[in-house]
């Protein structure tokens, strides 16, 4: 804003003392000091505000306005509250160093002449961000990003004094301000994902207001078409959404915020939303890769044709590798209750987006991944440049509990309550032949992970060598008929009894059948533990000293 327009606001009680040839000097703030020496605080441009209390004689006038000046504030306002009138010694040296001088009529606050001189450069900058992020919009639409969201959330710092973050829906950075400072830790980053899918599977309208570990952070959805969701939007276009779409997060109370800023953050996420699009789009190479190996695969394509599609897809993958690595695959598949709707692309974006490793450095991660999808399944291609063997034996690569470790949180909270992820990971092959074993292996572990509890599960092909590979395929109806046969009268008893029969079961067959290592692990003594256990036999007529009883209890309490 001008100087001339604060002569212009008369609840502002502003007279002019002095230098009515620089009214046209813009404002860029606004402090109030008292300070004999404030110029560490001032940057240009302000509006100095100053009850005068640093005055003891005419000599002090000098020195301060010409450190004022030094520092190229635009103007100074001094109150008459303290000395009844502006001293002529004040008036003098600011127009020895041509600097406009106002008087603040006692009547009037600081705080008034700041709030109003804030309100308005705030405005000002809104629009000039505005048209920035305007002209930004164009030239991105037409040709390359120039920067990518950075280049955005950089404005939202610098011109709104905004700290923002683009965030995946599983909560991985995606771009974040240089005024941003230090990256979010990851706990809220996950926190402000789990809240955005929350939320917008329940239809509220954005922006959503989180608060966590302190701050106040107002979240945008960042997505093409309409500005916000409209509460009552159908599921089923959530739900074709809500796993893929990125999210604007900034630190920042947006419920009392007027509707040209709100308008202008959601320019702002159409703006990245572009950028998105673009990432999208180039993936659509690898995409082609793996659906085409995949359906050789299905097919049951001789392996010297499946061998080289696969050294063609190495160097997209994997530019510079000298030699053919080796692959493994991921299947995920996402389940909505009562849809019928194919859930395969909703899947592919993400698996695509758990693939990508949060810690990776360099080019990003998910330039390695080839993802392609097939009815509800999401099937994905993973290359690795060399697999060595661990300490215990176990071979590197991706690894099933550490795929989810990291997004659990914020993907249970968008699936919670008619919705699941589950996820299987082969072992790694090194040839065509392998392949189809690799696929089928990562199908079945995705089955033994449907089978347990929990809105997100994964499973890898090292558990396919155990009982749990038999279980999922074991009828509902024989489940709950075998579990009931042998548990509901241990059950019935400690309902009536609390005689903690079923935890007793638990603990003794995790102990080997020890009798020691089982009273020491549930803090009871030796004879107490053989009641119980014989009152486990006498209930169930079995025989807890015989491996076939001790193996269908141990089935039964996995399966229940």
């Amino acid at each position: 804003m001008r100087l001339r327009a604060l002569l212009d606001t008369d609840a502002l009680g502003l007279e002019l003392l002095g230098g009515e040839d620089e009214l046209d000097r813009s404002v860029r703030g606004v402090m109030t000091t008292d300070l004999r020496d404030p110029s560490r605080y001032l940057s240009g441009g302000e509006l100095v505000l100053t009850g005068l209390a640093w005055r003891r004689d005419a000599d002090d006038s000098e020195p301060f306005v010409r450190l004022l000046v030094q520092s190229g504030v635009s103007a100074l306002a001094a109150g008459e509250a303290e000395l009844g009138s502006v001293p002529e010694d004040l008036v003098l040296a600011c127009a020895r160093h041509r600097l406009p001088l106002f008087a603040v009529h006692e009547s009037v606050a600081f705080a008034t002449i700041t709030e109003h001189v804030v309100r308005q450069v705030s405005g000002e900058r809104a629009g000039d961000l505005a048209a920035v992020v305007d002209r930004h919009r164009r030239m991105m639409t037409s040709g390359p990003a120039g920067g990518g969201p950075d280049v955005v959330l950089d404005l939202l710092g610098s011109d709104l004094d905004l700290r923002a973050w683009v965030l995946s829906p599983t909560g991985r950075p995606v771009a974040g301000s240089k005024a941003a400072g230090p990256p979010l830790p990851a706990d809220v980053c996950a926190r402000l994902a789990a809240e955005h899918l929350a939320a917008t599977r329940s239809g509220r309208r954005a922006p959503h207001r989180v608060a966590v570990s302190g701050s106040t952070y107002s979240v945008f959805p960042v997505r093409s078409g309409a500005r916000s969701p409209q509460a009552g939007a159908a599921s089923r276009q959530v739900r074709e959404t809500v796993l893929s779409d990125w999210l604007l997060a900034v630190e920042a109370d947006a419920g009392d915020w007027a509707e040209e800023r709100l308008d202008l953050l959601y320019g702002v996420t159409q703006l990245i939303a572009v950028e998105r699009d673009r990432r999208d789009a180039a993936r659509t190479v690898r995409r082609r890769l793996a659906q085409e190996v995949l359906e050789l695969v299905q097919t049951g394509a001789a392996p010297a044709e499946i061998a080289a599609r696969l050294r063609v897809a190495a160097p997209v993958l994997l530019p510079g590798l000298g030699a053919a690595p080796h692959w493994q695959v991921v299947v995920a598949r996402v389940e909505w209750e009562d849809d019928e709707a194919e859930t395969g692309p909703v899947a592919q974006s993400l698996l695509e987006e758990i693939l990508v490793d949060p810690r990776a450095t360099g080019p990003e991660h998910a330039d390695r991944i080839a993802v392609a999808h097939t009815g509800d399944e999401a099937v994905a291609l993973v290359p690795l440049p060399a697999v060595s063997t661990e300490h215990d034996g176990s071979e590197s690569g991706v690894l099933a509990d550490a795929l989810l470790e990291s997004v659990r949180e914020p993907l249970s909270a968008g699936l919670d309550g008619d919705g699941r992820v589950t996820l299987g990971v082969s072992a790694a092959v090194h040839s065509a032949e392998g392949l189809r074993g690799a696929l089928e292996e990562a199908r079945h572990a995705r089955r033994v992970a449907a089978a347990r509890p929990g809105r997100v599960c994964a499973a890898g092909h090292q558990e396919l060598a155990s009982h749990v590979l038999l279980l999922p395929f074991v009828p509902d109806d024989v489940r709950r008929a075998f579990t009931a046969r042998l548990l509901d009268p241990l059950r019935d008893y400690d309902r009536r009894h609390r005689a903690e029969l079923i935890p007793t079961l638990e603990a003794f067959l995790d102990s080997d059948g020890s009798w020691t290592r089982c009273a020491n692990r549930l803090h009871l003594h030796v004879n107490t533990l053989r009641y119980r256990v014989g009152r486990i036999e006498q209930l169930t007529g079995r025989d807890l000293s015989r491996l076939e009883d001790k193996l269908d209890f141990f089935l039964a309490l996995r399966m229940s």
